[in-house]
Formats: C-alpha cells, structure tokens, sequence
C-alpha cells in the first residue's frame, strides 16, 4: 500500500469482492439505460433488489450508475447525481464498484476523476484504484 493510501480510513475503500451487504449499506454498480443487469457488478446487484428495466438510481440496496452510454462526459451527470443522493442521505453507506472499468471498456484513469467531490463525503466509499487518481 502506497503512502497515499495510509491516509485514506480503510472504511472508505470499497472491497474488491463485495458479497453481502450491511443493513444500511448500498451497492453502487454501472448499468444500461435499458437496466439489462446481465453482466459484471451489474448482475450480482440483482441479489441485493437491483431491478430488471431501471437503469439508474436507488433500487433495493442498490444504486445504478449508467457507464454504457458511450462517453465519460456522459456519465459525468449520473454520477454527480449519485453524489447529490448520497449527500442527502447520510444515513446510507455507498459502496461504490469500479463502475464503467469491466465491460463498459474504460479505465480507472477514465472514471475516477468524476468522483472528486465524493472524497469529502464520508458515506461514499471508492475502490483503492479510484482512490490512487484522485490523490
């Protein structure tokens, strides 16, 4: 682990293999529009109520972010709309995946940088690779 991420608290990094959930815990993934959850983090958020057709937002203990809608810019507004939800929900504790960085094709270099506003956010946790670029 590098020096920058000693400074990061551990409950702030997403673990790489989430497989259960706390009560107040959400699982954020990347998502379609069309919400076809068939692949990646995408399909295992269907055990925690992720929803078949509901490609963005609050779903059970879930959260879907769109990253297949063809560019970062374009998953820029979801994700600062994730970033507004969680704010308003202090309550809930984001588990944020490596959202866009499987079969969407991009890399965290890509993605990361979207969540800047989401480090002062203490609800909102991101995955050690989001973490590395941001800091």
């Amino acid at each position: 682990m590098n020096r920058i991420m000693k400074q990061i608290p551990r409950d702030r990094i997403t673990s790489p293999h989430i497989t259960e959930l706390m009560e107040d815990e959400i699982f954020v993934f990347g998502s379609n529009l069309q919400g076809m959850h068939l692949g990646g983090a995408a399909r295992i958020a269907c055990r925690w109520g992720a929803i078949m057709g509901q490609g963005v937002g609050l779903q059970g203990q879930t959260y879907a972010i769109p990253t297949m809608s063809g560019s970062v810019a374009s998953i820029a507004p979801y994700i600062d709309e994730f970033i507004r939800f969680a704010t308003l929900n202090p309550d809930m504790r984001f588990l944020v995946t490596e959202i866009g960085c499987g079969i969407a094709g991009y890399t965290p270099a890509d993605i990361a940088p979207l969540f800047r506003e989401a480090v002062s956010i203490d609800n909102i946790c991101l995955p050690e690779r989001f973490w590395e670029v941001i800091l």
